[in-house]
């Protein structure tokens, strides 16, 4: 089991994150105000102290704490620190991001640092967006200096208020008016709030102060346990939650071909700035969260130095599982004072681009967008941290045998030759994602446009479309006009729309026929299954005897209709299908046309008749 401190947003991250793995564990918070819905988790309240903590955790057999609560719950911070360290559970932090510190900002170790700091800086009006529970630790400041405190609306804040004898004419609410109105209202001399972090609204507080010139007097974040393992991101819990409690996830994540490039290309350029060798590198993901990838190796030549990532991908099958990603990276120095640029090459085993439609220059290298913009950023950054006046440089990735793997993916049929892609839009690779299938299907099509092909021709796959090329024939499309939607009929059909194509042919197998005529529009078996009433009733308006009706009450596969019913002698029947079918598909065509094409396990083509 798994205790995680919430009442947070990070508490809602953690526990959405925790729901996925469909496994028990236990959500606290001090009190109910935060509303949650769970369906494997276990909601308890009430403050914990360490006595409690620890009876919890032995009762409920924990083994793993996610301390994910606000960053200026000391107390409970500590009773989590005491509880890990007396039953020897490991603790992750889930921790909030925090924007750099302003230095125009007045930074206070307390309370206690900050009142005499505003006490020196004569402070006699003061605008506090530190929240009701800091009118107890701030009292001795306000009792002197007319002070104003915004809390939340609700009876518990006013009446901590009210027990610490707080004129309620000062007190301020959230909702009743901007930030901006605030502090034209009040005109205080002085503003304090706490560093509470991206999801505390902390920059959005003190845009507003910088604005009207209102000097900001900010109460750091406490520090926690150096034993707490500090993560900022779900990647980075899952990988510590992989490692502490490795059944709980079923399934396990990795990262891309694109985050292991960047990875490879940072560490190969701080070796060239700072003439040192790196076991491992920080980068940062798309999200904003940071993850650290190993090193395997590190080599130095005459033009620079290459260093190389293995690629792991958790649970996807991925056939670029395990293998090794390469960056050289030579740098050209320079004098003058714009961001360097960033050449990115394709070195051996990755592919280069010879059609149109990917979004990548015809010629160039496969590197995607978003591998492209996390290698340039990562490594502006770092020379721009250096100091070094550098004007470019060139970045060669490569991938040990990426040209046999490319032909294990869709890269042949994309016009991609020569090696794979670096690809990834999350940094993350999710196992059996279809989040990645659509995306391939998208770029399959993008393609189809780009080259020209008059129309589009999307089947289950590749027995499909084999008997596909051969009854079209005639149309002498390319080879690039044939996608496979797999599962994803809705997805595929409504892509194929919005990328501009106006005539659509759909071959279906009869087992996705009959769940698609029902209006799935994503036939994966874990979705739908086949019904036999729907076939039944359907035989019934085809006027099917009796012994075919019994047949099919005994059904097992959609595909054994073939055996039962003959096409020749009920045509209707499968006519029927394909209409069902195109009703369901209609509402996403909106002006395109659609040619249903029904396949027999022999290969024979049945096509809807007008509708």
């Amino acid at each position: 089991m798994i205790l995680v401190l919430g009442g947070t947003t990070e508490g809602r991250i953690v526990a959405r994150i925790l729901e996925e793995a469909g496994k028990p564990f236990l959500y606290s918070t001090k009190g109910g105000g935060q509303e949650m819905e769970l369906v494997h988790g276990k909601r308890i309240c009430g403050a914990m102290d360490e006595k409690v903590m620890t009876e919890c955790c032995s009762n409920e057999h924990i083994g793993l704490i996610i301390d994910a609560a606000h960053p200026f719950a000391v107390q409970l911070h500590q009773t989590v620190a005491g509880v890990a360290a007396q039953l020897g559970l490991p603790v992750i932090r889930y921790e909030r991001k925090y924007p750099p510190r302003n230095p125009d900002f007045i930074w206070c170790d307390d309370y206690v640092d900050a009142m005499q700091k505003m006490r020196q800086h004569k402070v006699s009006r003061l605008l506090a967006w530190t929240g009701v529970n800091t009118i107890r630790p701030l009292k001795a400041f306000w009792s002197e200096h007319e002070s104003f405190f915004r809390i939340l609306d609700r009876e518990d804040s006013r009446r901590i208020a009210m027990e610490q004898g707080f004129p309620t004419d000062h007190l301020l609410f959230y909702q009743e008016e901007s930030d901006e109105d605030m502090i034209r209202q009040i005109a205080p001399d002085a503003i304090l709030t706490k560093e509470s972090g991206t999801s505390g609204f902390f920059e959005e507080k003190t845009h507003a102060a910088v604005k009207y010139g209102i000097p900001v007097y900010v109460i750091k974040r406490p520090q926690l346990s150096p034993f707490f393992l500090s993560v900022d991101g779900e990647f980075g819990l899952r990988r510590e939650i992989y490692r502490l409690l490795p059944g709980f996830f079923d399934l396990h994540c990795g990262l891309t071909t694109g985050s292991c490039a960047t990875a490879a290309a940072k560490a190969a350029l701080y070796g060239i700035l700072y003439k040192k060798e790196l076991s491992d590198m920080e980068i940062q993901l798309p999200s904003g969260e940071s993850v650290t990838l190993p090193i395997a190796s590190v080599e130095e030549d005459s033009s620079g130095v290459t260093c190389s990532v293995i690629k792991e991908s958790g649970d996807d099958p991925d056939v670029t599982n395990g293998c090794v990603i390469r960056v050289h990276v030579q740098v050209i120095e320079g004098d003058g004072d714009n961001e360097p640029e960033v050449c990115l090459k394709a070195g051996p085993g990755v592919g280069t681009v010879t059609l149109p439609g990917l979004g990548l220059e015809v010629g160039g290298p496969a590197i995607n967008q978003t591998p492209r913009r996390m290698i340039e950023s990562e490594l502006r950054r770092l020379v721009a941290s250096s100091g070094r006046k550098i004007s470019s440089m060139i970045v060669t990735v490569s991938v040990d045998h990426g040209e046999e793997l490319a032909k294990r993916t869709f890269n042949p049929k994309l016009g991609i030759v020569g090696g794979i892609s670096i690809i990834g839009t999350s940094g993350i690779v999710r196992p059996f994602s279809s989040e990645a299938f659509v995306a391939s299907i998208r770029k399959e099509i993008q393609v189809a446009k780009a080259i020209g092909s008059p129309q589009l021709v999307i089947n289950s796959g590749a027995k499909s479309e084999r008997f596909l090329k051969s009854y079209l024939a005639s149309l002498n499309l390319p080879l690039q006009a044939y996608v496979h939607y797999g599962n994803f009929i809705g997805d595929t059909v409504r892509i194929a729309v919005e990328t501009g194509f106006r005539k659509i042919i759909m071959g279906l197998m009869l087992g996705k026929a009959v769940k698609l005529a029902e209006g799935a529009l994503d036939t994966h078996s874990k979705k739908v299954i086949m019904n036999r009433d729907y076939l039944l009733h359907t035989a019934e308006k085809a006027h099917c005897g009796t012994d075919i009706l019994s047949a099919i009450r005994s059904l097992t596969l959609a595909r054994e209709l073939w055996q039962i019913i003959s096409p020749e002698a009920f045509p209707d029947f499968y006519q029927l299908i394909l209409q069902d079918c195109y009703r369901s598909c209609k509402p996403l065509l909106q002006s395109a046309n659609l040619d249903l094409l029904l396949i027999s396990e022999e290969g024979k083509v049945i096509p809807l008749r007008t509708v």
